[in-house]
């Protein structure tokens, strides 16, 4: 897209804020607007719905049918992460409106923040953190942690970002089960079609399944499973997790821990987690490095790009 005079440019609205070079570029192509600046989101939206012709969010924020109501020239949804669990598809469509993600790009980095919420949650790393800024070392005896080589790990959900995970955790002989929609042909590990047998079976159980259902799946029963040597690890989504089962476990030491990046009603928290010793917490920022949101953007720019240009975005759902 070249420049063009402020008249002449699309109208594209933001939930949130992008990366600097994304943004600078954003504001050299389009008329940008923010909603996340607003003060108040309706009356901006009343003001400036029927300009807008894009929108650029997150996957974890999403698009509501009560704000796509009211863009009636909205053409494009452009979520910047894989999950569109928070866009009303089914209304997308019924409208023509694309709706399109960054698959790929963020891969790498959600399953590294799997890795490393399993190294910090099984070695205590918050804790003892916390032990050393606070000056209580050597005055405070830390608990024996658990060793992360050689565990038996299960991945729900293994799709590219499980796969990723299972690919680092056989760097520390972990020993690794799966469950997903099917058994995928090909992959060395074994499947296991029940996920409570799954829990049962494993040391750590690692969320990595796609939220487009977005029904609970780990709910009392499979952290009853899991047991009080077990941990769970979340980088998918908050609500297919039963936070209340899940900070029951962990206050009753029905399960050992947990590493979570992700929350059922973000960016509120349920306090409870928050005097846990044996919860690893992170805002929900399993791929916040500059490579991959530069990456991220630039697909969410590619995808804008061919919807005003009157061309199938590359990137649709």
């Amino acid at each position: 897209m070249t420049n063009k005079s402020a008249q002449q440019k699309t109208d594209i609205l933001l939930t949130q804020p992008v990366p600097e070079a994304i943004d600078e570029i954003l504001l050299r192509d389009y008329q940008v607007h923010r909603l996340y600046q607003a003060s108040e989101p309706n009356a901006m939206l009343a003001e400036i719905g029927s300009l807008i012709k894009g929108v650029v969010t997150g996957g974890a924020k999403g698009l509501s049918r009560e704000i796509m109501a009211q863009l009636p020239a909205l053409k494009i949804v452009a979520v910047s992460g894989i999950g569109t669990d928070a866009v009303d598809l089914a209304y997308a469509a019924e409208r023509g409106i694309f709706v399109t993600t960054t698959p790929g790009v963020l891969t790498d980095d959600v399953a590294d923040m799997a890795l490393g919420l399993l190294i910090a949650t099984l070695r205590q790393m918050s804790e003892g953190e916390q032990v050393v800024r606070a000056g209580r070392w050597p005055q405070t005896t830390l608990p024996l942690a658990r060793k992360v080589t050689g565990t038996t790990l299960g991945i729900v959900g293994m799709g590219r970002v499980g796969q990723a995970i299972a690919k680092r955790a056989a760097a520390f002989d972990a020993r690794i089960l799966y469950t997903s929609r099917a058994a995928i042909p090909g992959l060395p590990y074994p499947f296991v079609a029940d996920l409570h047998a799954l829990a049962q079976e494993v040391d750590v159980l690692v969320l990595a399944a796609s939220a487009d259902g977005g029904e609970v799946i780990i709910d009392a029963s499979v952290l009853e499973a899991l047991g009080p040597d077990g941990y769970f690890i979340n980088v998918a989504r908050g609500k297919l997790v039963d936070e209340a089962a899940l900070l029951t476990a962990l206050r009753e030491k029905r399960i050992a821990g947990a590493g979570l990046d992700v929350f059922a009603n973000e960016p509120h928290v349920p306090e409870g987690f928050f005097t846990l010793p044996n919860v690893t917490l992170q805002p929900h920022r399993a791929s916040a490095t500059l490579q991959t949101r530069l990456a991220m953007g630039n697909m969410v720019l590619e995808n804008l790009a061919a919807c005003f240009n009157g061309q199938l975005p590359p990137h649709r759902v």
